[in-house]
Parts: C-alpha cells; structure tokens; sequence
C-alpha cells in the first residue's frame, strides 16, 4: 500500500483526500501557492511545499515543481484531484518517468477523451451513441458556419479540450454565430490553451445525466450508477442528486454497459465519468441518450454516489493505483436510498451569477460529517476568516445529504442549506434554497433549462421582515452585549424621565430604536420583543441568527440572507456615475476591448470581455450614448468596481 501521498490541488479536493489518506495512515504532502500559503489543505496536510505564485500557470500548472516535490519528500504517488492537471496526460507520463505513481488513469485514457471530437469519434467505433454534429479539425469560421447551418439550429459550440462549462456556446440564430465561435475559442484557449471548437446539435429539453465508473489493471471495469447534474446555471452544475428521477431499471442498464463499453474501449484504470446528453421531453428511453465527453478523474459532486454505494471512491482510487484489485464487482453494487449535492459558492447571484471575493468573516455549517458518508455531510476547503480570492474557483463547500427517499432527501437538503451562515462575501445560498423548494425540482421534472426557465423567481431578492431590519439594528447598535459582565450597559434602558433610545444608520437610512423594558422595543416603528438565545435570537418569537461583522451585520431568516452596511453618518458621499459608466462587476482580466474614445454605441452594445476564473464576461453599453473615456487595455489586471469605460454625459 502507498506510504505517502502528493496532492496536486488544493481547495476542497485537497482536503477531502488527506481525509482518507489519515484514515488509511497514509502521510501526506501539500502543496501551494503564494495565496494559499495560510489555506486548509495546508494545515491538514503532514507537510507542505511552496509551488510558485498565486496564478495558476506559475504554480498549480507547473507539473515539474509538483514533481520536484514529491521526490524531495519522499512521496511515491502524486493524487491531481480535480481541475489543474488531473487530465493532463504529459503530466501524467512525467510523473511516471520519475518514478511515481499517479492516482489516475492512463495517460493514453486521458488522451483518447481529453478531445471531444477525437472521442466522439472512438465512441462511435465502440458502439456508443453520439450527438449528432461537427467534429472535425477545420476551424475556418465561414466553414464552422456552413456546417451549422447543415445542423440546423439550435446548435452547441463547444471548445474540444473543454471542461466545467468553459468555452461552451448556445446558438440560436445563425446571426449570433461568429460571435459565439469567437467567445468560445477565446475560453478554449485561456482555459485548455486549445481554440478549437465542435459543433453539435442541441438536445431539447435536455437532461444531463453521467455514469460512473471504475476500472483496475486486472481487466475489471463496473458502473457505480448514475447522477443527474440537469441542475446548471452557465453550463456549470448547481444542485447534483443520484440516483436520477424517473430512472428505469432497463434505461440504467443500458447507460451503464454504454459506459463500461466506453471505459473498456481506452483500457481504462480508476475513476471516471461518461457523460450523457439525455430527452427529457418524456419518460427515459434506452434508444435516448448520447455520449457527450468522458471526464478522466474524479468529479465534484462524487459524494452523491458515495452515499448510496456506502463506497470511499478516493480509498478506491489509492487501491486501484496501488495495484490492488477492485473489491466489488458489478453483481456486488446496490444504491441505498437517495442522495444530493449542493455546490455553495460566492457569487452574486442578481448580477448573472458572477463570482465574488471577501473574506469570511462569519462561517457556520450545520452538525455533520466531513469527507465522509452520513445523513448530511459538508465538504469545504476554506474555513472562518480566509479570504475567498480572486485566483482561483469561489467554491466556499458542498453539501451533502442522504435520506432514505427522493422527497426525505431533498426535506434534508431544505434544512441543512437554511442552516449555512456565510458572512463577508455574497454568496448563491438562498438561490439553493429557492431551487431545492422549487415545485418541478421537487417532482423530479429537471432539465438544463429549469433555472434558466425560473431564474427570475429563484434570484428575487426577498425583501427583510420588519422584524429581521429590527434585529439588524439591534445588533448594530451593539444591543446584543453580553450585560452580566457590564452591569453599567445593563442599565441601557434606565432615564429620570421618558424612554431610552438610540439611532442605527443601515445602507444609508436611519432606524430609530427605543427601548420599552423587559426585551420590549420599538424600533423603525413597529413594536417588537427581541431575546438573546443560545443559537441566536428570538424574535416575537421567530428563530433569526445575526453577526455583526467589521462593516455590516447580516441576518439570517430560514435559508435568505440579509446584509445590513452601517452607515457612517459623517461619511461623505460621492456622486453616482448611474448610467454614465461601465465598472468591472468582479476582479479579472482584461481579454479585449471594443470601445474607441468618440465611438457612438448603442444600450447592450458589447464594449469589453472581463475573464474572472477562467469565464469570460461580456461588459454592455448601459444606453446609448459616446464613448468619453477608456480607462483599461486587454491584459489588465482590474479590482471589483473599477471603472473601465465612461459615457459623455447626456444632455
């Protein structure tokens, strides 16, 4: 069995694998960059080697430090986790030419699926359904077109070497082509540093449902059944549950034998995922599904198959590269109830979903497993007080839930994402909340579109109670003190004549509070008790949970968040710029820019293309109007509301 083990990733991943490496008593080496020197992996890992910067190209990439690495800590195995090069398959050879095992498959696996249409092509041969489209190496734009229309639209551009949504295109209209081809290879390029693109027919109604699978080197390969990750926002996964709604026992196997074949085709080792574009316009078909790409690692949302095999798919990893037979075969594998995944991320889900930065000041999970099966499991790489960076992907956790049905499941998931309390960045946890109470999801009738088709009702901002804006100016006020150690505050409400009282400056707006005795208040007018709890406030006798953090306070109401700024009253403040300029929405790159000084443009005019975790963001002309400045050139490196382009003003 394997001594020591090198993880080359950091984050979440990172952490989950030390998890099963110390139960198996295998000692682990971390490794990092400049921005994760004070990370979690870090501080789980028995040791720990500096890579390089905190860009990703100059540390994380760079296979040959990792390599250096491992040798100089004595580590035999190096585990790529997900992302960065875990499906590199030069990587893969290096680390075997120096005499290391890598926890992976093959590099000749990674390289048959690493480009879309070259797969698209082994699968056809191998007997595998395929999606119907372009996959050949003509790149010529006008050709690209032809071949679009030939189609027939809708249509999906798709960068070959992609992965995660990244350079990934829905067309509708043939008008919109050259300007999607182009966005796509851009991504393909900064992400894989490969342009090229396929086409494909677009499914309607789909349903994206993968398999996965496992192989050793003695020639076995099983399916572990199936996950439905319909649930996408950008092409990328929200909420992951397995097994899939409305799966027949005929469809399962089916999808499963096509992916067995799939694996068997490459001489396939360890874990890996083949993923199925699926109709979902009516019940599963065995005839209705079609190879999209096979992913040659370890996915994200695997604890969702973990929880109903009762299998540790890293434990297996370590086996299989170790040399050890698989210890199941198929006839072994049951599922055991059912299973979700939420992905809790920082991003500002009003303004399109973008990613966000801040530090966490406040973080708090419910009671539950960690990197490890149980009725709710939180897996998370960051803890309270680091700081989520601009670098790298905003993944704050995964949550993780288990019940014995769909429906007891997904009541789990309600509660256990209503108890998630992240302060100091936005994050997308009452969106989860609103997706894992929606109606159609509830019914099992998912599809890649559904939160396209909902986005309005799962990203309205619900307005804060009366009671929640008087906790906020409560706690704000500082009303919330602990009094038995400060008997001078306790006497807060005490006056010779009239009622004490005090003024919270939230976003900008003054709330007066007076205090009536006895947890009584009146506070912007309405009249409230509010107590102090063991588990956070009640308030007329509803449970909220409020911290105050260094300019805020933010309030907690049964799965919403609410952000309360304290205002300084002798702040001043400056003029609003409105619709007169463009500032950047989050931290990125500068990777083009179509704005010229005198240009007259029109409102929704694409004037700038930001990169932020790898996925561009088209800046638009707020109205019409003419360019009076250009304050940023491709290759900037740009902060959170900058401003890039500035209208002359109207007249």
């Amino acid at each position: 069995m394997i001594s020591k083990l090198l993880i080359a990733n950091r984050g979440e991943i990172a952490c989950r694998v030390i998890a099963t490496a110390r139960r198996l008593g295998i000692a682990t080496v971390a490794v990092y960059s400049d921005a994760d020197v004070g990370a979690r992996h870090v501080a789980m890992a028995d040791e720990a080697v500096r890579i390089g910067p905190p860009a990703a190209a100059d540390s994380y990439l760079q296979g040959a430090r990792i390599i250096e690495a491992a040798l100089a800590t004595g580590a035999q195995t190096i585990h790529p986790g997900y992302g960065f090069l875990s499906e590199n398959p030069k990587f893969v050879e290096a680390v075997e030419a120096a005499g290391l095992i890598f926890v992976g498959p093959p590099a000749s696996a990674i390289r048959a699926m690493g480009l879309k249409d070259a797969a698209k092509a082994l699968m056809i041969e191998a007997g595998v359904p395929v999606v119907p489209g372009y996959h050949g190496a003509e790149q010529d734009p006008a050709f690209l077109a032809r071949e679009a229309e030939k189609i027939g639209y809708p249509v999906m551009i798709k960068a070959r070497a992609g992965g995660g949504g990244k350079g990934m295109r829905l067309v509708e209209r043939a008008q919109d082509f050259a300007a999607a081809l182009e966005g796509a290879q851009r991504e393909g390029q900064a992400s894989f540093g490969d342009p090229t693109c396929l086409i494909e027919k677009f499914i309607q109604n789909p349903r994206h449902i993968e398999i996965q699978v496992f192989g050793d080197a003695h020639g076995t390969v099983v399916h572990l059944f199936e996950r439905d990750c319909s649930l996408q926002r950008r092409h990328q996964k929200v909420i992951e549950e397995a097994p899939a709604p409305g799966m027949t026992a005929e469809v399962r196997a089916a999808m499963g034998q096509a992916a067995v074949e799939a694996a068997k085709a490459i001489g396939y080792t360890g874990a890996g995922t083949v993923e199925f574009i699926v109709d979902g316009s009516g019940p599963l078909r065995s005839d209705g599904f079609w190879f999209m790409e096979m992913n040659t690692r370890l996915q994200v949302e695997h604890p969702v198959s973990e929880a109903i095999t009762g299998l540790d798919f890293v434990e297996l990893q370590l086996r299989v590269a170790a040399g050890d037979a698989l210890p199941v075969t198929q006839s072994d594998l049951r599922i055991t109830g059912h299973a979700f995944e939420a992905r809790v991320y920082a991003e500002d889900v009003p303004k399109g979903f973008l990613p966000a930065t801040g530090t966490l000041e406040h973080l708090s999970f419910p009671l539950g497993t960690a990197f490890a099966n149980g009725p709710m499991r939180i897996d998370s790489g960051v803890r309270q007080g680091d700081t989520i960076s601009p670098w790298y992907d905003p993944m704050i956790a995964k949550v993780v839930v288990h019940g014995s049905t769909r429906a007891a499941a997904l009541a789990q998931l309600t509660a256990t994402l209503a108890g998630c309390h992240v302060a100091g960045s936005v994050t997308n946890l009452a969106f989860l909340h609103a997706l894992a109470r929606d109606p159609d999801f509830a019914a099992g009738d998912v599809n890649t579109g559904l939160i396209a088709r909902k986005r309005e009702g799962l990203t309205t901002q619900i307005p804060p109670s009366p009671q929640v804006t008087g906790l906020a100016a409560y706690v704000a006020l500082g009303l919330d003190a602990d009094v038995a150690t400060a008997p001078w505050t306790a006497l807060r409400g005490w006056r010779a004549w009239g009622q004490a009282g005090a003024v919270a400056v939230l976003g900008g707006r003054e709330i007066a509070v007076t205090f009536a005795g006895e947890d009584r208040f009146e506070i912007d007018g309405v009249g409230m008790t509010i107590a102090t709890t063991s588990d956070g406030f009640r308030v007329d006798g509803q449970r909220l949970v409020a911290v105050r953090t260094s300019d805020a306070v933010t309030v907690f109401d049964n799965g919403a968040t609410h952000v309360f700024d304290i205002t300084d009253p002798l702040a001043a403040s400056g003029d609003a710029v409105g619709g007169d300029a463009i500032t950047a929405p989050m931290p990125g790159l500068v990777k083009s820019v179509a704005a010229q000084i005198g240009q007259s443009v029109t409102a929704g005019e694409a004037l700038m293309v930001l990169e932020a975790m790898k996925m561009e963001h088209t800046l638009r002309a707020p109205r019409d109007g003419v360019i009076a400045e250009v304050m940023a050139s491709v290759s900037d490196q740009v902060s959170d509301g900058a401003l890039l382009i500035a209208l002359e003003p109207e007249t």
